[in-house]
């Protein structure tokens, strides 16, 4: 990150990962370093299920986002678009589907 450059949410974390939850979910979490940066992804305003739905290109209604703040933790679930292991998925372990949550910019 440069000193002009906004930090995302990739910088503000100690992790941001994804995995699978079944072949057909995908969990994304956010774990952030303190309050401050757990206070960002907290916000239902900025962080919320039509920001996830959009980012994903999945139902908003289908999304889960559990917080929880003991843990300066997010947990996001969503339906994968492609059923896991199917032919056309393109990332079995669902490892890579974190990248457009870390690069959010709050």
């Amino acid at each position: 990150m440069s000193d002009t450059a906004r930090p995302t949410l990739g910088d503000l974390a100690l992790e941001v990962r994804s995995k699978n939850a079944g072949p057909f979910w995908v969990t994304v979490e956010l774990f952030m370093r303190d309050d401050a940066g757990y206070a960002i992804v907290a916000d239902e305003e900025f962080l919320n299920e039509s920001v996830v739905a959009r980012l994903y290109d999945v139902p908003a209604d289908g999304v889960q986002i559990f917080r929880i703040p003991s843990l300066h933790v997010v947990k996001i679930s969503y339906p994968r678009p492609i059923s896991q292991g199917s032919l056309l998925d393109r990332d079995i372990h669902a490892g890579q589907h974190h990248v457009p949550l870390a690069v959010l910019v709050p």
